[in-house]
């Protein structure tokens, strides 16, 4: 059980739930924004003091049935939750992030010859790719294990402005933060992710800001726009799919609408990838 993330968890989230979300009325006086921690405790069903130790860092490991109950009260989102049960210690089990890769898994993004296609692995370092996401992502096998994280390239590489323009790195940073932080809850003792978040914590404030929002939400679809510069403009649904028996995995396809100009990019992108 993290209490100290637990905590933080709550206090944010309590913030952020209106009072005319719950069907509480708002008042005049009120000094911070969200609900107050005796309406929590209300709607959840417990003690005043019980709900305050746990924003406190100081409470019992709470039940299920309690989590449920502040889970309901906050209106958290099925992520939420997920986080949620996480850091009061209610998972399963502990998963971990593995070094390797599944041999299908090669197999399968190899055969994806007209679809770009990676594997993500929770810490959002690029594991592998298929040669067409190689060309639209540019120097992929050039660079070296320490460069080839996600989360470093959108808060700390000079070069994101080429591919993506300042909307689509904001919204796909915010996404992209919200997920890692589902990823930490999910993976508390994974060393390597918690150093990825100091080193941003300190390198990015861009990242601290967006960390500091405390916002919880798995990656799944998501359209993007990525400028290339061979072949221009590319619209294109990033689909986000996890891998079957290896929760710290995702197979990531970019795919096009069939006959639009997209789709005849990534095609003539293709045709260049053959030809060099």
């Amino acid at each position: 059980m993290n209490r100290d993330e637990l905590a933080d968890f709550l206090r944010v989230r309590r913030s952020r739930v209106t009072p005319a979300e719950v069907g509480l009325p708002g008042g005049e006086r009120r000094r911070t924004p969200g609900l107050r921690r005796q309406e929590v405790a209300q709607l959840a069903g417990m003690s005043i003091d019980y709900y305050i130790r746990l924003e406190q860092g100081r409470g019992p490991h709470p039940s299920r049935q309690v989590l449920n109950a502040l889970a309901r009260a906050l209106m958290l989102s099925q992520d939420e939750r997920a986080h949620l049960l996480h850091l009061a210690g209610h998972a399963v089990e502990t998963p971990r992030i593995r070094e390797d890769l599944p041999e299908s898994l090669l197999h399968l993004i190899g055969f994806l010859e007209e679809v770009p296609a990676y594997v993500l692995d929770a810490r959002y370092d690029l594991r592998a790719w298929n040669p067409l996401a190689g060309a639209l992502m540019g120097g992929l096998d050039t660079v070296g294990p320490d460069d080839l994280n996600v989360i470093r390239w959108v808060f700390m590489s000079p070069d994101i402005a080429e591919h993506l323009s300042d909307e689509e790195k904001g919204r796909f940073a915010r996404a992209s933060v919200a997920d890692l932080r589902a990823a930490a809850g999910r993976y508390p003792d994974d060393r390597k992710l918690q150093a990825l978040v100091a080193e941003m914590l300190a390198l990015s404030p861009h990242f601290a800001e967006l960390w500091a929002r405390y916002e919880v939400e798995i990656r799944r679809e998501q359209r993007k726009q990525v400028t290339h510069p061979l072949v221009g403009t590319i619209d294109a649904i990033c689909q986000v799919m996890p891998v079957p028996d290896r929760d710290d995995l995702r197979l990531v396809l970019y795919t096009t609408e069939p006959g639009s100009p997209s789709h005849q990019a990534l095609r003539d992108l293709r045709q260049l990838t053959l030809s060099s």
